[in-house]
């Protein structure tokens, strides 16, 4: 089709903020004293544009940054958004763990810098990165860069270390005053704030605990022994189920001459903390410490399945690790955190080293992280076999879950000598989360390195290279996806590798009709099916394939064959309860009926399309319904149902700013930009120059979740012209799964 199919005239090139504001976690237990911290923290955060609360480890330092970044949240109308930096363990993920807290999912082949500087230009927003201490020098590039591009983000960081960054503000944060105590009367007020932490996690533990007079000296003894970290003080309260407060200052006592003699030149407050812990340690039993240890493979969350699995063995029976895991959790060394599957654990972080600690000590780490990664290994492979059924959105919700540890069990096939095919193995695996969950640049991150280790023409290096090829083309990358698709054909031929051969014919296919061959697309397809039906193979990519076929057919403008595909795969979605491709299935009935001149049964199957996208996060599916649905507004929906172009122009800056995310716009082609051009220009033929600029504009100020509403025909939250009311009827999705309603 003729034309540009980058930038229209009246389509602006900048990008338009993100108007949802962040949400910190809520506290869980009471949050004592620290005005004194907040005070100086607010002073520090409405001068400076970084700050850092830096301390040892357990000192408060996360406690006292999100309660700081909640009481400044009214400063920042775009938000405070936290970013849990410790469990990322590659300092290139860094700025992917960013964009993932802030909920800006990109798809592109760009550097998440660029990203994050072009989409978070002209907002105001607190962005907490908390527990940099591992990552200092990448935390500190990464603020840098961010408080030089965008004058209005500010930074408050939290790390035993300070970042060294340009601009730093450090706040040290001492441990919580532990003295002296009132005379007289004992008032929960006038306690010091150690003692007042001390008492409120006791009541956890005993309810009636109250600091009165006759143990008023015993407790502020305790808490002076511990220097008032409250991390210690909360492991001390927690043992008040077993032992009086006396009896634990005892044994604090022997275990602060057992566990001394930590290094030298460490700070005194890190020792004490240290010995604090190893004094809780000393408290579990045997199993429980080993348990310990073996639990610190964990990156994140994980399940008690997981625990069973990576943790039983040599000296700990499965059957025991339930109770044992229970009883850690009783002990505040293990924290528990519901879910949409169930209860999950995990190890707070300075609790989770100490543990590694005593697991390399004991010369298992290598053991635990291989079953880690079997784990994980198997995580991918059962979700990759899931993917193609009625349960793909627990799927998806379960593998999103996982992400901290798969990242952590490709983290270590990649470090470890001969874990390289794993390595290509697992990240070809996850093609299904990678593509259909909307994290195809991370993706591409961890196999473009696995990618490089290994040569070797293996069954995992022909998957993972049809996987990057597969990517590379959703992200209009046909530089890198043409010579990883023909390499992997070439393999499969010398190999024998007749499964490999069909995906990569399959995504050949793929870069011939983004790369505007239709008939050439059309050809491979053709013969990829024929592979797919000759070994056998039924799950989503061949569904996918039919689909694909299909529009290729239609871009050559043969609708007939092109819905005679359309038709196959429906069929198999509703067999299978296939949702996913059944989704672009769905627009590509609809663009078909548009084609057709049934407007109505395209805009009902677009919107369906748009809808089922949206669950599976599939940005690339929502932005090419929206595309469509903008062009459907022009039509008349029947006589004296003109079309409107006010909603149409709305859609396009919606669907615009969709597209910054996810890669090249419109995948590079010609042929899939043709509903944009026609709709722009029916609508610059109807609308006068500022209402076509004005309408985009207030699309393009719609977030996702708006665009998306919008699209449904449920409004959007930008100025700007209402939708009109939009169809009732829509093809039935394919029936959830009947153990869980996804």
């Amino acid at each position: 089709m003729a034309g540009d199919w980058r930038a229209q005239p009246g389509e602006p090139g900048v990008w338009p903020r993100e108007p949802e504001p962040g949400r910190l976690p809520a506290e869980v237990t009471g949050f004592v004293g620290r005005r004194r911290e907040l005070t100086e923290l607010a002073r520090l955060l409405a001068g400076a544009r970084l700050v850092t609360v830096t301390g040892p480890g357990g000192v408060g330092k996360s406690r006292l940054a999100l309660r700081a970044a909640a009481r400044a949240a009214g400063a920042f109308p775009d938000g405070t958004w936290l970013v849990e930096v410790a469990p990322v363990q590659d300092p290139l993920l860094l700025g992917h763990a960013v964009l993932e807290a802030l909920r800006l999912t990109d798809g592109t082949a760009r550097p998440p810098m660029d990203v994050l500087t072009e989409r978070l230009a002209g907002q105001r927003l607190l962005l907490v990165l908390d527990g940099c201490e591992h990552l200092v020098a990448a935390c500190a590039e990464l603020t840098e860069a961010l408080l030089r591009g965008l004058p209005g983000v500010r930074v408050l960081a939290t790390s035993r270390a300070p970042l060294r960054a340009c601009g730093e503000h450090l706040h040290t944060l001492a441990p919580l005053p532990v003295g002296p105590l009132p005379v007289g009367r004992v008032g929960s007020d006038a306690l010091p704030e150690a003692v007042r932490l001390f008492a409120d996690r006791a009541r956890a533990v005993l309810p009636s605990f109250e600091v009165t007079a006759a143990n008023a000296e015993a407790v502020g003894l305790l808490c002076r022994r511990l220097d008032g970290i409250p991390l210690a003080v909360e492991l001390a309260a927690g043992r008040l189920r077993a032992l009086s407060v006396e009896q634990i200052t005892a044994r604090l006592d022997d275990r602060f001459r057992l566990l001394t003699g930590g290094s030298r030149t460490a700070l005194p407050r890190h020792q004490t903390l240290r010995t604090t812990i190893g004094w809780s340690h000393e408290l579990c039993t045997a199993q429980e410490r080993l348990l310990w240890a073996r639990l610190s493979v964990f990156a994140g969350s994980f399940d008690l399945d997981a625990a069973e699995y990576v943790c039983a063995g040599d000296g700990l029976d499965a059957e025991d690790v339930l109770d044992l895991l229970d009883e850690l959790v009783a002990k505040s060394v293990v924290l528990r955190e519901e879910s949409s599957f169930g209860v999950r654990f995990r190890l707070l972080d300075t609790l989770r080293e100490y543990g590694s600690h005593w697991l390399r000590a004991a010369g298992e780490e290598q053991r635990l992280l291989r079953r880690h990664r079997d784990w994980y290994l198997g995580v991918a492979t059962w979700g990759e076999v899931e993917w193609f059924g009625p349960r793909q959105a627990e799927t998806a919700e379960r593998t999103e879950l996982a992400h901290t540890n798969l990242r952590a069990a490709l983290e270590f096939c990649l470090a470890e000598p001969g874990e390289e095919q794993i390595a290509l193995l697992l990240a070809g695996t996850l093609w299904f989360y990678w593509v259909g969950c909307g994290h195809l640049g991370e993706g591409r991150h961890w196999l473009d390195r696995a990618l490089a280790l290994d040569r070797e023409p293996t069954e995992a290096r022909a998957k993972a290279l049809w996987v990057t090829g597969y990517m590379a083309t959703l992200q209009g990358d046909l530089a890198t996806a043409r010579p990883a698709l023909e390499e992997c054909r070439r393999q499969a031929l010398d190999t024998g590798d007749d499964r490999a051969l069909a995906y990569a014919v399959h995504r050949q296919g793929c870069a011939a009709l983004i790369g505007d061959e239709p008939d050439r697309a059309a050809e491979l397809f053709e013969e990829a099916l024929w592979h797919y039906r000759t070994i056998g193979e039924l799950n989503s990519n061949v569904v996918m394939a039919m689909f694909e076929l299909g529009v290729a057919y239609l871009f050559q403008g043969d609708v007939e064959s092109g819905e005679l595909w359309f038709g196959q795969a429906r069929e198999l979605c509703e067999e299978h309860g296939e949702q996913w491709a059944y989704a672009y299935v769905l627009y590509a009935m609809a663009y078909s009926h548009w084609m057709d001149g049934a407007v109505r049964s395209a805009r009902a199957l677009a919107r369906e399309s748009v809808r089922l996208n949206h669950l599976f996060h599939d940005l690339l599916g929502i932005v090419l319904a929206i595309d469509l649905l903008a062009l459907l507004e022009t039509e008349p929906g029947g006589p004296g149902e003109p079309g409107d172009l006010r909603e149409a122009r709305v859609l396009q800056g919606a669907a615009h700013r969709i597209w910054r995310t996810v890669g090249l716009p419109f995948l590079g082609s010609r042929s899939f930009f043709g509903p944009h051009q026609e709709c722009a220009e029916r609508a610059r033929a109807g609308l006068t120059e500022q209402e076509y600029q004005d309408c985009y504009e207030a699309g393009a100020r719609l977030d996702l979740d708006a665009a998306v509403s919008r699209a449904l025909g449920g409004g959007g939250s930008a100025d700007g012209p209402e939708p009109g009311p939009g169809p009732c009827s829509v093809p039935p999705a394919p029936a959830p799964s009947p153990v869980r309603n996804s």
